[in-house]
Parts: C-alpha cells; structure tokens; sequence
C-alpha cells in the first residue's frame, strides 16, 4: 500500500488486560514498528455502565510495560485528539446527521419489550431476527432521546481479510443496528469507523469476536464514503482446556501481574506473539528485532491458539538464562527474600550464578536461595518423604553424615576440592549419589533440591555448612 501504516489499539477501559486481549495490540505495534509507520493508543470509553475506575491508567501501563510504546494517545496527544470517545461526541453527532439528512439513519420509536417482542416473534417462528423487518415507516424526528440506528442497505459483500484471506456473506446479515444509544453515546460499531477515518487508521487488527460484524460494517463505510481499511482478525487465543476463549471470568491474569511476578517483558511479549504466529520455522525464541524483521500477518494462523502457562515458564526462563550476571541482578533487586539484606552484592551475584539455570521467573528467588542466607530448622520430612534415604536406619544415616562431616573439615571448601572429596565419599561409603549427596544436601540446605553440591557448599561456606551437619545429626 502507498499511504502511510497506521495501527491502532482501541481497548475499553473496562478492567485489565489479559495476555489475549493485548495480542491485538502487539501485532499492530509490530505492524507500524516495521513499517516505519504510527501506532495509536485510543480508548473506546462509551459504554459508562461498564466502565472501571482507573483501568485507562492500568491500560497504559500494561502497554508501557511490555514496551508497546505508542506515539500518539490520551496522555500524550497527537494530531488527532481528543484519543479518548467520550471527547468526540460531536463529531459523531454531525456524522449521524449527515446519515439522517441522507436518509441513512432514523430514530427508533420501539421500547425495549417491543423489540424483545420481535425477538421473541422470529425465534417462535424459527426464523433469524431481522431489526430491519420491523423498520417503522414514518419514524419519529431523532431528538436525541431515542437510539439511532442505520438504515441499512442490504447485499452481498466480498473483501480479503489480511489473516483470514478471501471472505464472503449474503445479504441476509445484514441489519440496521444502532449507532448512537439513547444516552447520547455511540456504539462501537459506529464511533470506531468515525474514528478509524479520521485518525488515517491504514490497518484494523482486532479479534474474532468482531468478525460478525464486517459486514454491516463495510455496508455503513459505503454510506459515510469512506475506504475501508486493510482488516485483519485474529482468531481467538483459547484457554487452557483448549476449548473456548482465554476470559477474565476463567481466570485469565492480569498482564501486569505476570510482570510483577518477574516474567521478563521481552519473554511475555515473544510469548504473545508465538499465540497463533510462527515464521514458518521450528525457532521459538527470538529478539525484538527479530520479530520485527520476520513478523507478517499472513503468518498467523486461521484457527484459535492454545494458552499453554508451562510454555510461557519454560520460555522465561529460556530468557532468564541468557542474562549475563549484571543485568540478572538489576532485574530482582525486588525479589530476593528479606535476610539477603544482610549480605553484600559479591556474595548476591554468587548465589545468583547457581539459581539462575533453575529460576523460571523472579518470585521463585526466594523460595531457591533462602538456604544461602538463612539456617532453616531441620525439616524430617525431607528424609522421611525422600525415596531412597527412608529406606536407611537412624543408625546408618548418622553414620554417612558423620563420614562426610570429617571428610568435609579437611576441605578448603573450594569447588574441585569439594568435588574430589564428595565423589570419594562416594567410594568410601559405597552409596549412590542419590543417596549420600542427598543426605548432605539436606543437612546442609534443608531444601528438597538445590544447584550442584559442590558449588552451593563453596557459596554456604564451611563453618556454616559443618554448623548444619551438626546440627542435623543432632536432631537424629
């Protein structure tokens, strides 16, 4: 196309994002950033009923976060503000005028029980219900008290979806629905072609769930004279069970609340992307700048993306291993457990070195590194639960811990030397790894896992680790 790559993200501020509801919004973030073009932030504020205190802030800051920066907004301005809908009613109003004085658009003179009453009329006689089959022939003038609805044309229509490909409908679905409500409020399916004209918007990507709706959409472009733009839908992303849209009321999670967790924003937005895109590849991980050279909406795929939360684990923390140490450390600055406080940024940066190959995302920092800076109580279940160890008598266990505390004192307690004395502990005691380097781990950690033996006793260091085999044997 010759005009300029405009794409835009119209959410309603009616609560948070979830990882479904901003797909949208990074593949038309992505669209514009390689074209070169503008991305829009605009806010579809006009449903009052159903809006949320305070979820325009949280939207943007959703955006913000994952480093979907926009270039024109509500907070920022831009050309062609106002960017929020409830800042542009009267230019809906002298649109509806213009559809009024063509005779395009007419005041609605039913209440809502007589058009339930239609409703209920075609559905006994099981048939579709048409709004236009009950158009009043002499409409009231439209004072603004009333919904104003769109005087449709029908007929068939054909356009190409850019995700979709080539579509096509009857002129049966078409109708005449509303386009300002009784409030003095535009629909969406009204305000957003407004909208899309007047901020030069090149492309629409948005969800399924609109897919309906093209063509009464197409059919109110040609009454208002205007081009429609490149249109693009995204199938839906399904939730767990694979069997219906990912929802709030399923429990889907705030966008922002995966990032507090400490999934890297790099990781949730590659994640996102990967819901119903591939570049036709088996690569999984790519870089920003990757996906802005490969990205292509004739790659997305025709049919709903399944929301897997173990490939988004395994995915963070794909990324959290290629963090070199400096950067892995600004990064949980918020997330290790209060007693790291005490310790000073070398001995940090140590303990960092052996979590990070099992740290998945950031709030798991405590739960694996609170044995470096803290003597946790002995915990017998560790023991009695463990599959090998219950299996050894008091006597026996006293013994191998013994064994490995004298072996232990004659160490540097650097790692070869640690590792040279635990795997001759090994022959000394005639025990399988899974046995003795288990005990010791115990002892020592009072975890049920741990980085390598060697490597997080060297951290621990040997006064602390000989005080907790001590400890240990004495509470058996």
């Amino acid at each position: 196309m010759t005009k300029p790559v405009r794409t835009r993200f119209a959410p309603s501020p009616t609560g948070y994002l979830h990882v479904g509801g901003i797909r949208t919004a990074v593949f038309a973030w992505l669209v514009a950033r390689q074209a070169g073009g503008k991305f829009i932030l605009r806010l579809e504020d006009t449903d009052k009923k159903r809006e949320v205190t305070g979820s325009d802030e949280h939207l943007m800051k959703s955006l913000r976060a994952l480093g979907l920066d926009y270039d024109e907004g509500p907070d920022i301005g831009g050309p062609y503000e106002p960017y929020r809908q409830s800042d542009r009613l009267s230019g809906y109003r002298l649109c509806a005028q213009e559809l009024i004085d063509a005779g395009r658009a007419y005041a609605d003179p039913y209440s809502a029980a007589e058009v339930q009453a239609f409703r209920e009329q075609a559905q006994a006689e099981k048939r579709p219900f048409l709004y236009r089959n009950h158009r009043p022939e002499n409409p009231p003038t439209w004072d603004g008290t009333q919904p104003l609805r769109f005087k449709s044309d029908p007929k068939p229509y054909k356009w190409h979806d850019a995700i979709l490909g080539d579509l096509s409908t009857g002129p049966e679905v078409i109708d005449d629905f509303i386009l300002i409500k009784s409030d003095g409020y535009p629909t969406y399916n009204f305000a957003h072609i407004i909208d899309d004209s007047e901020m030069y918007i090149s492309h629409i990507i948005r969800g399924q769930e609109f897919i309906a709706s093209v063509p009464n959409y197409l059919n109110l472009y040609e009454a208002l004279h205007i081009e429609p733009p490149i249109m693009a839908t995204a199938p839906h992303v399904l939730g767990p069970d694979g069997k219906k849209k990912l929802s709030k009321r399923d429990g889907a999670k705030d966008v922002l609340d995966y990032l507090r967790d400490g999934y890297l924003p790099e990781a949730l937005l590659n994640f996102i992307v990967s819901l119903g895109w591939n570049d036709g590849t088996e690569q999984e991980i790519f870089t920003i700048d990757e996906l802005l050279e490969k990205f292509s909406l004739d790659r997305v795929g025709r049919s709903g993306a399944h929301f897997d939360e173990r490939r988004l684990l395994w995915m963070n923390g794909s990324y959290i291993r290629e963090l070199d140490l400096d950067d892995l450390y600004s990064r949980v600055t918020d997330y290790w457990p209060a007693e790291a406080a005490d310790y000073d940024e070398a001995y940090k940066k140590q303990v960092l070195v052996l979590v990070q190959e099992r740290l998945k995302y950031f709030a798991e920092l405590p739960e694996l590194s609170i044995f470096f800076f803290k003597d946790l109580p002995v915990n017998p279940e560790l023991i009695s639960g463990h599959k090998q160890l219950k299996k050894l008598s008091t006597d026996e266990l006293h013994n191998l811990l013994e064994q490995a505390k004298a072996s232990l004192e004659a160490s540097n307690f650097s790692v070869p030397d640690l590792t040279e004395r635990l795997n001759a502990l090994l022959e000394q005691t005639g025990q399988k790894p899974a046995v003795l380097f288990s005990l010791i781990r115990i002892a020592t950690t009072q975890a049920a896992a741990s980085p390598s033996l060697a490597d997080s006793l060297a951290v621990i260091g040997k006064d602390r680790s000989l005080e907790r085999i001590n400890t240990q044997l004495a509470a058996l």
